[in-house]
């Protein structure tokens, strides 16, 4: 099995595992979405989804992160990791939306990746799910299962597991890999106590193999743990 075939296996089973596999973080606009990726880098999107459902109805637009002092954002997002930066970031993106963008986020990757606190991933995440733009954004699941099932190379960078899942996945499976990625990293291949015993890609996986061997699990679970539901917004 080459490169491709094997990748094409993967991305069959986890479809088969993960159907409905979206973006778990709530918004109901590129705006909105933007706001809570950033939000979400070193945090869980479940903790991100309860401190957005009261900070989208307290701001609205770009001008409204703007109309308050720093201090009262950085208590509205206190709940967050690293509140006091993302807060900044929050308020100087807005002041750029306003300045450069007519108070509307941008759809090119590019000029996305110019705002604060806006990264690559993030990037990614915003073109792909909000202008339905074909990308695969890597966070720690992503990286984490594609290391594990051979994809990329244990010592890879974000960005060279990025290019190899561009190259392997055809371009319009990138968004939907994405999300399956992340739901199998995050409710079957977690980092801590992976479902070995019953993954179905357990022929890929030498950690699992390993893990296998050496007992690491010795509690076999009827059937894989499913993702709680959640609105996509």
């Amino acid at each position: 099995m080459n490169a491709k075939q094997k990748m094409r296996h993967i991305l069959d089973t986890l479809a088969e595992m993960f159907p409905d596999a979206h973006c778990e973080l709530h918004h109901s606009n590129p705006f909105e979405l933007t706001i809570a990726v950033l939000l979400s880098a070193q945090c869980t999107d479940e903790t991100v989804n309860k401190v957005t459902v009261n900070l989208f109805q307290k701001y609205k637009r770009p001008e409204d992160y703007l109309a308050v002092p720093l201090e009262e954002l950085e208590q509205d997002i206190r709940r967050i990791g690293l509140f006091r930066s993302k807060a900044s970031n929050i308020q100087k993106l807005c002041r750029i939306l306003i300045d450069k963008y007519e108070g509307e986020v941008p759809s090119r990757h590019e000029q996305l990746t110019e705002l604060p606190g806006v990264g690559r991933k993030t990037a990614n995440v915003v073109v792909s799910n909000a202008f339905g733009v074909p990308a695969i954004a890597v966070d720690t699941h992503v990286e984490r299962v594609s290391k594990r099932l051979g994809v990329a190379k244990l010592d890879d960078t974000v960005l060279e597991v990025e290019k190899k899942l561009m190259k392997l996945v055809p371009r319009e499976e990138w968004t939907i890999t994405h999300h399956r990625l992340i739901f199998f990293g995050r409710y079957h291949c977690k980092a801590q106590n992976p479902q070995c015993p019953i993954c179905p890609l357990l022929d890929l996986c030498k950690e699992g193999k390993q893990r296998m061997k050496s007992g690491g699990q010795t509690k076999t679970k009827i059937k894989a743990a499913k993702p709680k539901k959640a609105n996509e917004g």
